[in-house]
């Protein structure tokens, strides 16, 4: 087995934007401060960034799996160490992984929201680069890069994913819901310039649960569990969104993912909205071209993914097999590190190699453009081989 992961995270280390930074900004660049209880934050200006070890929990005891770590050396160093977090994902027989980021909101949020948009451009570049070059470009063949954008401008973030590309980057985060950052909607034409990009260079636009700065809540007194549940909520509204959305056809070679949503539900809302189309169509005026529907827009241009959804694989049939992928999520409490192998043995063992093949490695590979065995001979980047390599590491 060769396992991709298209959903992980990075505790960003806190020297990140030194040597990344124009000097002319340099004083405005983001910083770890210290407060007096000894809790380490990330600030930027004046704006408090997410927490610095958000449910950062790998390697922790599940009592603790709410506890977020407050200081770097609270959480397992290869949250934020690139080295050590290759020797974890080695220990976890797992070859690769696209990073999402932390401190700044999923979708980049915070480095989006300083006062002065030419300053919130330079910082996010240099998000970008050092994410591009220091991290990823420490261990080539181990990570997926994965771009955050100018979101307050579309025309700055297309220019911007044309840089990335240039960079060896076919991934960028963009929220699942950009109303909810008070930005326009994907239903205008605002977004025009950054889905031609998109699709001109097959960048996926990655939707990752709560990039909208939003969870799913019901009342105020509701038990942890029950937000807990519903945490996939945020990508059943986003996937109602894109198959109903009107760009499609301008766009062809655009393509969404949903990551950390699971799938298991995602056939049901499927069925749905092909009863809407049939039975609704004629006052809601939708019509899609050449005989397509909602459901075909998901299964050509949506791709999703799973950690441990075990109703999702019985229902895989349902869904195109070329776009599912597997998740680890390291280093949060729902991952499954480090026994992401034996997890997946048990879920896949009745399917075809070749499914196994497409759901563990090979659709993040051509999806994302990203090829390791040019890096390293296959017969090392298996699951056996890379916790032998691990072992061995010093």
């Amino acid at each position: 087995m060769i396992l991709i992961s298209v959903d992980d995270h990075i505790a960003e280390p806190a020297g990140m934007f030194d040597g990344h930074v124009p000097a002319a900004y340099r004083d405005q660049a983001p910083r770890v401060v210290t407060d007096e209880r000894g809790f380490q934050q990330w600030w930027y200006g004046e704006k408090k960034g997410r927490n610095l070890g958000l449910n950062a929990v790998a390697g922790k005891p599940p009592e603790m799996y709410n506890v977020n770590p407050q200081r770097y050396e609270e959480m397992r160093p290869g949250c934020y160490d690139v080295d050590e977090r290759v020797r974890d994902m080695s220990a976890g027989g797992q070859l690769a992984g696209l990073n999402f980021p932390n401190w700044t909101g999923f979708s980049g949020q915070v480095l989006n929201e300083g006062p002065d948009n030419d300053v919130n451009l330079v910082m996010i570049q240099a998000y970008n680069d050092w994410h591009v070059d220091e991290w990823c470009g420490a261990h080539p063949g181990r990570f997926i890069p994965c771009g955050i954008l100018p979101l307050f401008d579309a025309e700055l973030a297309a220019a911007e994913v044309r840089r990335l590309a240039a960079k060896g980057c076919h991934a960028v985060t963009y929220s699942e819901n950009p109303a909810a950052l008070k930005l326009p909607s994907i239903h205008t034409d605002y977004w025009d310039p950054l889905f031609a990009a998109c699709s001109d260079l097959g960048t996926v636009l990655c939707l990752h649960v709560g990039s909208s700065s939003r969870s799913a809540a019901t009342s105020f007194d509701a038990p942890p569990s029950v937000a807990m549940s519903l945490s996939s909520a945020m990508s059943i509204y986003s996937l109602g969104d894109l198959m109903w959305a009107d760009f499609w056809w301008r766009f062809p070679g655009l393509r969404f993912a949903l990551t950390e949503g699971d799938i298991g539900w995602i056939p049901y809302f499927l069925q749905r909205a092909e009863h809407i189309q049939a039975r609704h169509s004629g006052w809601t005026g939708h019509r899609f071209p050449d005989g397509l529907g909602p459901a075909d827009v998901f299964k050509q241009r949506v791709l999703c993914c799973f950690i441990n959804d075990r109703i999702g694989v019985r229902l895989l049939d349902e869904l195109n097999i070329d776009n599912v992928c597997w998740e680890s999520d390291y280093p949060h409490s729902d991952s499954t590190w480090p026994n992401a192998p034996e997890t997946l043995a048990f879920l896949l063992a009745h399917l075809p190699t070749a499914v196994v093949d497409k759901v563990t490695h090979d659709n993040a590979m051509r999806h994302f453009q990203f090829d390791p065995f040019a890096v390293r001979p296959r017969d090392t980047c298996t699951v056996a081989a890379l916790r032998a390599e691990a072992m061995s590491t010093p």
